[in-house]
């Protein structure tokens, strides 16, 4: 029972109100019982001295012992009650402080946070409800502290992104403007791919842009789930030889439609499966499935390249989250904004996405769902 009320504050507010009834009542008893007699006895001395003098009937007596009597009474329960009304007055504000004192100090925290102090945290006390607020309440400001530290990375990395291939320009248009770089195809083809590279990552941060303001409309219709897994690993395929990797496709048989936009979701596969080829190694594996777990289908990713460390696991979707800045720069690979496309696009349908990786080197499954189309 006292574990109930620690943990309610409900019933905490419940408890305190009926001890400020009670203690009320208590004052006002107790405080009766000490006032009364010296009233009472009072307006009995004043009525017996005039009833002898002047020597009045038994039934004014009787009479006028009533009205002193209720007079007495009255004066009593007067004082009582502002006894009990002061003693309920100390006692509710004591109750309401041990209540507001927390949500005191949880509205100083946010008027700090909202001047951009996002370390801010609040002292956690006890299990009721304001204790789950102040849980809560940190956990918002560590996510907060989180957002600002990836808008600065973001800042960054942008900024690096931007300056490489702009610089790589830059010097191929000095050297070739100096005579310095011969004007060969060869030279060209360096200058387009660093615009190319530019414009990817531009076209990347306006996507971003769009899906998260959901800036888009979908084009939901029924999709032939086989036909979504063949057009990428046929897309894909060229890159796969290049690299040396094999890439192929495992389909259960009498895949359903999916109720999907075809193109959105030939976006999300084709972002997976090329992560997946950017980040295996020659002679590696990326084999592309599909299969129907109740009313989905589940499209996974195998790969069996560098893998992701079980600490970046809950991260690797976040806005430009990269699990190693230094290799995906050597590698090619962008600012961590494809997976939080393919995140949007997936949930806009109505699916789910995860990962999942036994560690370093071990290779990783990236798995998303989307709805099947149900059959009248």
């Amino acid at each position: 029972m006292i574990e109930y009320f620690r943990r309610h504050l409900g019933a905490r507010l419940l408890l305190s109100y009926l001890v400020i009834i009670v203690v009320g009542v208590l004052v006002l008893v107790i405080s009766s019982q000490f006032i009364l007699p010296t009233s009472f006895n009072r307006h009995m001395y004043g009525m017996m001295d005039g009833d002898m003098g002047m020597g009045m009937g038994m039934n004014n007596s009787m009479g006028q012992l009533y009205v002193d009597f209720r007079a007495s009474f009255n004066e009593a329960l007067m004082y009582a009650t502002l006894a009990a009304m002061f003693a309920a007055f100390i006692l509710s504000l004591f109750f309401s402080r041990g209540v507001i004192a927390p949500i005191h100090v949880m509205s100083l925290a946010t008027q700090r946070i909202a001047d951009g102090r996002y370390d801010e945290r609040v002292q956690v006390n006890g299990n009721d409800e304001l204790a789950q607020l102040a849980v809560y309440f940190n956990q918002m400001a560590e996510k907060l502290d989180e957002v600002e530290s990836m808008r600065r990375r973001l800042i960054g990395d942008v900024s690096h992104e931007l300056r490489t291939p702009l610089t790589a320009i830059k010097g191929s248009m000095e050297g070739l403007m100096d005579g310095i770089l011969p004007a060969t195809e060869e030279t060209y083809q360096q200058v387009h791919a660093e615009a190319e590279r530019l414009n990817r990552l531009v076209n990347d941060l306006q996507e971003l842009s769009r899906v998260e303001a959901r800036a888009y409309q979908l084009d939901i219709r029924p999709v032939d789930a086989s036909t979504l897994v063949r057009t990428v690993t046929k897309r894909l395929s060229p890159h796969a030889e290049s690299k040396r990797i094999t890439l192929n496709f495992e389909l259960a048989p009498d895949l359903p439609h999916v109720l999907a936009d075809e193109d959105r979701a030939v976006q999300v596969l084709t972002n997976l499966t090329g992560n997946a080829l950017q980040y295996t190694p020659e002679g590696g594996r990326v084999t592309i499935s599909a299969k129907r777990i109740n009313s989905e289908i589940q499209f996974s990713i195998h790969d069996t390249g560098i893998g992701i460390p079980p600490e970046h696991l809950s991260h690797i979707f976040d806005r430009f989250y990269r699990v190693d800045k230094s290799r995906s720069r050597q590698s090619g690979g962008g600012s961590g904004i494809g997976l939080t496309i393919a995140r949007a696009i997936v949930e806009a349908h109505g699916g789910r996405i995860w990962v999942e990786s036994a560690g370093n080197e071990k290779g990783s499954v990236f798995t998303f769902t989307l709805p099947i189309l149900k059959k009248n």
